[in-house]
């Protein structure tokens, strides 16, 4: 790596002994040097809680909203179970989350629903990211109702609409079905108010019933606080937005619309005071680029041919 080579570097007389300086510092170098810390997360990791001090939770949310039930099926029915679980939350308008293990289970189950008539989708790691926002906005509006995955459905997932996450073989032990994976899928559901988390294992492990018990506490807790302070739940209601939605800031936004104002405008003059306004444009996109504002003198020239092709028919790189 890049130690390695500075080391040869240093030994060959090629870099002065200081260059071995010059690196990032290692986690334990990083360590020493933290000042106080505030580790946030909902589902921290051994690391957290061995260097934790005072912990603060921030478990009850103000909607009112419980965790999901968790139930446990046989992994041995797995499949014709989910398909009668999806079908009565069908009825109502609501989706599911599958999450599988492997690949081959994740195609072959999505193939299988499909035969069966249910609106499915299935989202894997070779989907790039704008497919994917728009795979999950596809599911928010209905135009399926079931979105089968595999670690992709663990986190950044946050779909109100989802009133079920069914996890299919959760007795094998490993990394996605570790107790903070666990926590993490099952968390996809909370944010309906008939959420539910079903794990199929012929088995209950460690991770499991660590998962299982953790969320029950969240759930009993937030249901305490609701009857004490006379909350009734609420579900989340949150906007879908288009695959578009914040890819322009509202400056950008209200510039175009300036824009286009403008464009109106231009219908309405003479030929006079075109001339005037191509002067006026020219002198802008110079000052705009004497300021180092690339982009507004782009802008300013693009309108700048335009106006001259309205004004002259000039190609948009003729002169002026």
């Amino acid at each position: 790596g890049d130690m390695s080579r500075k080391q040869n570097l240093v030994d060959y007389g090629f870099r002065l002994p200081s260059a071995l300086d010059n690196r990032p510092l290692r986690f334990d170098e990083f360590e020493r040097l933290m000042p106080q810390t505030v580790f946030v997360s909902a589902t921290p990791a051994d690391y957290e809680q061995v260097h934790q001090g005072q912990v603060v939770e921030q478990v009850v949310r103000p909607t009112g909203l419980v965790d999901p039930v968790v139930e446990v099926r046989p992994a041995s029915t797995q499949v014709d179970d989910v398909l009668g679980e999806i079908k009565l939350r069908v009825a109502k308008n609501e989706r599911v989350l599958i999450t599988t293990l492997t690949k081959r289970l994740a195609e072959d189950l999505t193939e299988y629903l499909a035969e069966n008539g249910i609106r499915v989708r299935y989202l894997h790691s070779d989907i790039d990211t704008v497919e994917r926002v728009e795979i999950i906005r596809d599911l928010r509006l209905g135009e399926f109702d079931v979105l089968v995955g595999i670690n992709l459905l663990r986190e950044g997932i946050d779909i109100p609409e989802v009133s079920l996450v069914a996890i299919l073989d959760a007795d094998k032990e490993g990394f996605l079905r570790s107790t903070r994976s666990l926590i993490q899928t099952i968390g996809r559901a909370a944010r309906h108010l008939n959420g539910t988390a079903i794990l199929y294992a012929d088995r209950e492990t460690d991770s499991m019933r660590a998962a299982i018990g953790e969320t029950e506490r969240r759930r009993a807790k937030q249901i305490g606080f609701n009857t004490e302070h006379g909350i009734s739940p609420k579900g989340v209601v949150k906007r879908i937005k288009d695959i578009i939605d914040g890819v322009y800031t509202e400056d950008q936004e209200s510039g175009a619309h300036a824009l286009a104002q403008d464009r109106a405008r231009y219908e309405s003059m003479s030929e006079r005071d075109l001339g005037r306004e191509i002067k006026r444009l020219e002198k802008e996109m110079i000052e705009f680029a004497k300021n180092l504002e690339f982009e507004q003198a782009a802008a300013a020239r693009d309108e700048l041919f335009r106006l001259r092709q309205k004004a002259f028919g000039a190609d948009q790189h003729g002169a002026s």
